[in-house]
């Protein structure tokens, strides 16, 4: 629900023509600190879906909840699921026959704990695939996974809590007979008294600085069998939510990459995994420094880039980031400094946005950034001076882009490929043979028709409000705003998609709270045709008797707000309270017709029931699809 309590009141009353309608939503004051929460002020990761062929099925939407070990999926056409639990790595494996995703292959990390990811990908041309991928050690009973089918195209997969079989092994790949790299600390890992958290990963000239806080963990470095790896395990360690980003693009010192994941949590171990150039490269050593750090180094005389050969990094002060400019033409992103210059970069966890974080560096005072057009490979670039000596560059990339690797051709030269989106295949299984999983059939619910509308350039903002620490209503059985809007917003996206229509939304997670200016900001920009933001309504707890739509418009959105309120109504058969004008930001700061939809009352006894299922929230979903199709046409 959108609203200052006074506004909230006289809402109810249908007074909101006199208000001036701010948003209780805040902006989060941690808004990149470490790349923790990413609040795109830059804008909100506002996602182009892709338009596939129209015969083609497509997966749209899908959400994994790692705390409550559920996820949903939607399709849009009917499918009957695979599924089977795969071992060596504990990984539970749903095929989707007869559907594509349409886009590149996505991988969202789990809890920390016990699952570790879940990956989304083409496996065939015809099969997409959903891997949710268990933590080392791991393993879940799948006599107890639940498939439920609330329609052939909506779906909802219930795992039980993830089991610890037995202390992972160091080693997770490759001969047994790894080398071993001598244990700096206790020989008896685990015996931390005080739980240390990772708190950044720093490169240097010659390795990384690992930031701590509560103490020094015990620690144990081995390599595995096969050369690729290097694993550093942290006994008594957690990773600290600072720490957003989690897998880091390094290209130095025989190290490709750098990734952290939570090992276990009873008791505590983090693991960081060097992914080595090739099985020739040197090893590494890992030592404590001071009470609040742990240095990571190549052993001595075996470096592939030893220490000697590095450049005199910032020894004589920081370097300046003097531009940061994008060859259309190469499809690149260059960063240019003036001194030899290190780097990190990698995907916040948080947002989804692509981030490159530069240390010991400042932002020259005349840098701007590049200049974005509406063909340009990124919707935006976002540059910040992130602490007094670091360096941010946050990247959203536009429709049909993906973020490739990026290069240093020189010392001071950062070179970041932008491709062209196609479809990326999910590994093959592998391991030992999978236990199959029945899947009940599902119950078939005819779908609402969506019209057509004439071609022609057509882009429709879909707006979630709330997100992040604010999760906006919130009503019986803790139902919060923030995640039922989430879901119907993207599933609209994707609908209007299906029918040729250009979707953005302007955030694509709920950990990540948006302000109202960027939200009007990113509408204006790309010249949006409709403005269609979606709520929930809530009121006391104590009258659960009132539920309903509600649907608000200022000026040029009239026609627009009648259309999706009819067609809510009748696809729903919710109750009708009525169209409305309001002064809400969103409304009256944009320049196309807006409308603000408050799809039912969390807090009402008919709505919350309704809300708190995937088969309505997608009948919402289309229902608003269909209305905004009917205006349109």
């Amino acid at each position: 629900m959108r609203g200052t309590p006074g506004e909230i009141a006289l809402k109810r009353n249908g007074l909101l023509s006199q208000l001036v309608g701010r948003k209780p939503e805040k902006v989060n004051g941690n808004v990149v600190k470490g790349a923790a929460n990413f609040c795109f002020f830059l804008l909100p990761f506002a996602l182009f879906l892709i338009t596939l062929p129209a015969q083609a099925a497509r997966l749209q939407f899908w959400r994994f909840d790692a705390n409550q070990n559920s996820l949903e999926f939607t399709t849009d056409q009917g499918v009957q699921p695979r599924a089977q639990l795969i071992a060596n790595p504990t990984r539970l494996v749903i095929d989707l026959p007869g559907i594509q995703l349409g886009r590149p292959a996505v991988t969202q990390p789990g809890n920390g704990s016990s699952i570790q990811s879940l990956r989304v990908g083409q496996f065939d041309r015809d099969t997409a695939r959903i891997v949710v991928e268990l933590a080392p050690g791991y393993t879940i009973d799948p006599n107890q996974v639940r498939f439920r089918g609330a329609s052939p195209q909506n779906w909802t997969v219930q795992l039980p809590t993830p089991q610890l079989t037995s202390a992972p092994s160091p080693v997770t790949s490759g001969d047994p007979s790894s080398v071993t790299v001598p244990t700096i600390g206790s020989t008896n890992p685990g015996t931390a008294t005080s739980t240390t958290q990772i708190q950044s990963i720093q490169p240097t000239p010659d390795g990384f600085f690992i930031r701590t806080s509560g103490g020094q963990p015990e620690i144990r470095v081995q390599r595995t069998g096969d050369r690729r790896q290097m694993l550093v395990d942290l006994y008594g360690a957690s990773i600290s939510p600072n720490l957003s980003s989690r897998d880091f693009l390094v290209n130095r010192n025989g190290v490709n990459r750098v990734q952290v994941t939570q090992l276990q949590s009873s008791p505590p171990v983090v693991r960081l995994t060097l992914l080595m150039s090739s099985p020739s490269s040197g090893d590494w050593q890992a030592s404590a420094s001071g009470s609040n750090g742990i240095v990571l180094l190549p052993q001595a005389g075996t470096a592939s880039n030893p220490v000697s050969n590095q450049p005199p990094l910032l020894r004589t002060g920081l370097a300046t980031v003097r531009s940061v400019e994008l060859d259309e033409g190469s499809r690149q992103l260059l960063i240019r400094s003036d001194r030899p210059i290190l780097y990190t970069s990698g995907w916040d966890r948080a947002s989804g946005a692509y981030r490159i974080t530069i240390p010991s560096a400042l932002l020259d005072r005349s840098v701007q950034g590049p200049r974005l057009t509406a063909s340009s490979p990124l919707l935006q670039v976002r540059l910040r001076q992130e602490d007094p000596s670091t360096v941010a560059i946050l990247l959203q990339p536009a429709s049909g882009t993906q973020i490739g690797e990026i290069n240093q051709p020189t010392q001071q030269l950062l070179a970041l490929q932008l491709r062209r989106s196609s479809l990326f295949p999910v590994p093959p299984l592998s391991g030992s043979p999978g236990s199959n999983i029945p899947v009940p059939p599902a119950t078939n619910v005819p779908p609402i028709s969506l019209p057509r509308v004439p071609n022609g350039k057509i882009v429709v903002v879909v707006d979630p409000g709330h997100g992040g620490p604010d999760p906006g209503a919130v009503g019986i059985s803790g139902l919060q705003e923030k995640e039922i809007v989430m879901d119907i917003s993207r599933q609209v996206a994707a609908a209007l998609e299906q029918q040729g229509i250009q979707s953005v939304l302007t955030r694509t997670t709920n950990d990540v709270d948006v302000d109202l200016e960027p939200r009007v900001s990113l509408a204006e920009r790309i010249n949006a045709t409709l403005f269609v933001s979606i709520h929930a309504n809530s009121i006391s707890l104590s009258r659960p008797d009132i539920s309903g739509l509600e649907t608000y418009y200022y000026q040029s959105g009239a026609g627009l707000a009648r259309s999706i309120h009819n067609s809510v109504l009748q696809g729903t058969g919710i109750q009708d309270r009525g169209v409305r004008t309001a002064r809400f930001y969103v409304l009256r700061k944009t320049t196309m017709p807006s409308v603000l939809v408050e799809v039912g009352f969390v807090t009402g006894r008919d709505d919350a029931s309704k809300l708190s299922t995937a088969a309505y929230r997608k009948q919402m979903a289309d229902s608003i699809a269909r209305g905004i199709l009917q205006y349109l046409r």
